[in-house]
């Protein structure tokens, strides 16, 4: 049985905020300990805002994105462009995008990326909404702006196969962004001139002549 070194609250705090990514044991239980001497007030506006966070925010019904309000403010805005839809792996890549300026369409949240090692599928991700998306018509672009990474690519050249006999242009972003790096992690200019520069999905070449 091993001995505890701390009040139980403590360390089960630790212990949550260790779960998160990124966050070690020294991490969590610097937080923990910071928070153990907040004033109440900062501590109860940590507690409600996760709160809120957890009961007021839902999925957008067209493009998945995280919202208050169904529609989305994207979705509903009557100044974005409906015929170009850029479709990314997590909501954080929608607040990158933005910061850009540069991109006025809608977009179409996967909620992941193919990883078969992490037991994650086509049917797991916001695929088969995509598709229904561009079967109801209106849709003209569909830019694929996952990760570049070997996961994120797998997963582009499924949604281009996937939409290959649609009356679609499937496009992917392109230059500037680094092959196994992070869309959310990019800055304004690099993300500008991946968009102005992304490109049209092709079948790869099959390899020893098979697909």
């Amino acid at each position: 049985m091993s001995m505890r070194i701390t009040a139980e609250p403590v360390e089960r705090l630790i212990e949550e905020f260790s779960r998160l990514p990124g966050i070690g044991p020294k991490t969590a239980s610097r937080l923990t300990f910071w928070l153990l001497r907040a004033s109440d007030d900062q501590a109860r506006s940590l507690s409600e805002a996760l709160r809120d966070m957890k009961e007021k925010i839902i999925l957008c019904s067209q493009c998945f994105n995280i919202t208050e309000t169904d529609p989305c403010f994207i979705c509903s805005s009557p100044t974005r462009e409906r015929s170009v839809v850029c479709v990314v792996e997590e909501p954080l890549d929608i607040l990158a995008i933005e910061r850009t300026h540069e991109f006025k369409g809608l977009y179409h949240v996967l909620h992941g990326r193919i990883s078969p090692l992490e037991g994650i599928r086509p049917d797991n991700l916001k695929l088969r909404e995509l598709q229904a998306r561009v079967r109801a018509g209106g849709i003209q672009e569909v830019i694929i702006a996952t990760d570049p990474t070997l996961e994120g690519s797998a997963t582009a050249f499924h949604i281009a196969r996937m939409l290959a006999q649609e009356p679609v242009k499937v496009t992917r972003l392109a230059h500037g962004l680094p092959v196994g790096g992070d869309l959310e992690y990019a800055d304004e200019v690099t993300i500008s001139r991946a968009l102005q520069g992304r490109q049209e999905m092709t079948e790869p070449e099959p390899r020893n002549g098979r697909r």
